[in-house]
C-alpha cells in the first residue's frame, strides 16, 4: 500500500468546497471509538461510577490539538509525521523509534482483533480465533477497497462504520439516563488507588492513540495532495473543523461508554468483561439494546483493525522506506492478537493492558509532533503560535506524569 501518492489540492469555495476537504479526521477518530474504549470505558464505569468521567473529557480536548497539529504538519510541509522524523533521525535511532512504534501498532491491533472476534462470538456464537480470524480477512477487505478505488471511497466506508458505533454505544445511555449532579462530579479530577490510576492510563491509551497521531498526517497529505500556499489557509481552516467534527463524534461515544456502565451497570457481577456488560445490558436494559451495544462493538472491530493497519503501513514506510506486501503487513500485527485468543487469555483484561502499552507510546508520538510543529523553518508563517505551544507542552506533561505515577503505584504496590 503507497501512503506517498499525490492528488491535486481541492479548490472549490463555498459549502461543496469545505465538504470536499473533510474526511481524514474522521478516519483517524475511529481509532478513538475502537474495542480498547469500550473496554476502558465500560470497567471505568461499572467499577468506580462517575469517578473518572474527566479523564475522557480531558483527552478528547487533549485529541483535538494532537490531531490538529499531526494534520497541520502534512499539510503545511507535504510530509507525514514518519517522513519528517526520518528526514531527521540517524539510521539507529531511526530503527529504535520503529521499534517501539511498530510494538504500538501490535498493540492496537490486539485490542481490535479482540474486540471484533468478541462482538461475533456474542452475535453469532462464533469461537473467538474464528472470530480473530474474520475480523482480520473482513480488514483486509477495506483496506483493498483503498488500493481500488482511492481514499475517498475508502474514507465514506470508514464514516459509515462510524455511524453504525455512534448508534451502538449512544443508544443505550439515551435508554438509561446518567444522574447529573454524579455526572457532573466526576468531571472533578482525582483517583481512587492504584487500580484507577491503570484505567486512567488505559482511557488516555485509549482515546490519543499514537497510531492515529501517525496516520493523521499521511490521511491528511493523501486527500488534500500538495496545497498551493495561496490555498494553505483555507485547507488549515477545514482542517480545525473537521477535527473538531470528528473528536466531538468520538468524544460522545466514548462519554456515552462511562455514563452507560455508571448508571446502569454499577455493581452489576460480570461486568469488568465485554461479555458481562453485554449480558447485563440485556437484562437492564432489553435485547434491543444488547444487540445494539454488540453491532456496535463489530462495526468498531471492522474499522479500527483496517485503520490500525493502515497505520501500520505509514510507520514502515515513513520511517523506513519499506513497502511491505499488504498481506505481510497485516500478519505481522495480526499473529499476536490470534495467538492471546488461541491460548484462551481473558479478552477484556487484555484489552485494558494493550490501551496501557499505547498511553506509553503517546510520548514518542507527542513530543516530535510539537518540536516539528513548532520549527519555523519547517511550518514557516503556520509554525505553531505561543498558546498552542504551552497547551500542547501541558498535554505532554500530564501523559509523562500520569505514566510514572502508573508504575510507582503499580509496582510500590
Amino acid at each position: 500500500m503507497r501512503t506517498d501518492e499525490r492528488t491535486p489540492a481541492p479548490t472549490r469555495t463555498g459549502r461543496g468546497g469545505l465538504l470536499r476537504l473533510l474526511g481524514p479526521a474522521f478516519v483517524a477518530a475511529i481509532a478513538y471509538v475502537d474495542p480498547g474504549n469500550v473496554a476502558a470505558n465500560l470497567t471505568a464505569g461499572a467499577g468506580y461510577g462517575y469517578l473518572l468521567l474527566w479523564v475522557l473529557v480531558a483527552a478528547n480536548g487533549m485529541a483535538v490539538l494532537v490531531q490538529y497539529l499531526s494534520a497541520k504538519l502534512a499539510v503545511v510541509s507535504g510530509s507525514t509525521l514518519p517522513e519528517a522524523l526520518r528526514d531527521r533521525l540517524g539510521r539507529k535511532a531511526r530503527l529504535a523509534y520503529w521499534a517501539q512504534a511498530e510494538l504500538v501498532a501490535i498493540a492496537t491491533d490486539l485490542a481490535e482483533v479482540i474486540g471484533g472476534a468478541v462482538a461475533l462470538h456474542l452475535l453469532f456464537g462464533t469461537d473467538l480465533l474464528l472470530g480473530g480470524v474474520i475480523t482480520g480477512v473482513v480488514s483486509l477487505l477495506v483496506l483493498a477497497l483503498h488500493n481500488r478505488t482511492g481514499i475517498r471511497r475508502f474514507e465514506a466506508v470508514i464514516m459509515g462504520f462510524l455511524l453504525i458505533i455512534v448508534v451502538g454505544f449512544v443508544s443505550g445511555v439515551v435508554l438509561a439516563p446518567p444522574d447529573p449532579a454524579e455526572a457532573a462530579a466526576g468531571l472533578v479530577p482525582r483517583f481512587a488507588g492504584t487500580e484507577t490510576v491503570l484505567l486512567a492510563a488505559s482511557m488516555l491509551g485509549a482515546t490519543v492513540m499514537p497510531h492515529a497521531v501517525y496516520l493523521h498526517s499521511a490521511m491528511a497529505r493523501d486527500h488534500h495532495g500538495t496545497v498551493a500556499a495561496r490555498d494553505t489557509r483555507r485547507v488549515l481552516g477545514a482542517t480545525r473543523v473537521d477535527v473538531v467534527a470528528a473528536l466531538v463524534v468520538a468524544g460522545l461515544v466514548n462519554i456515552s461508554m462511562l455514563l452507560l456502565a455508571a448508571s446502569a451497570l454499577r455493581g452489576v457481577e460480570g461486568t469488568d468483561t465485554l461479555e458481562g456488560a453485554h449480558a447485563a445490558v440485556a437484562t437492564h436494559l432489553g435485547t434491543g439494546a444488547a444487540l445494539l451495544f454488540a453491532i456496535g462493538l463489530l462495526a468498531s472491530g471492522l474499522a479500527s483493525t483496517s485503520v490500525g493497519a493502515y497505520a501500520g503501513a505509514v510507520i514502515m514506510q515513513g520511517l523506513l522506506r519499506i513497502e511491505v506486501p499488504l498481506l505481510l503487513r497485516r500478519a505481522v500485527t495480526l499473529v499476536p492478537a490470534l495467538v492471546c485468543l488461541g491460548v484462551g487469555v481473558d479478552p477484556t483484561r487484555a484489552l485494558v493492558v494493550s490501551q496501557v502499552v499505547l498511553s506509553f507510546g503517546i510520548p514518542f508520538a507527542l513530543v516530535p509532533l510539537l518540536r516539528l510543529t513548532s520549527s519555523r523553518a519547517l511550518m514557516g508563517e503556520h509554525v505553531n503560535q505561543p498558546v498552542t505551544r504551552a497547551l500542547a507542552t501541558v498535554a505532554v506533561a500530564l501523559v509523562v506524569a500520569l505514566n510514572v505515577a502508573l508504575l510507582y503505584l503499580t509496582f510500590a504496590g
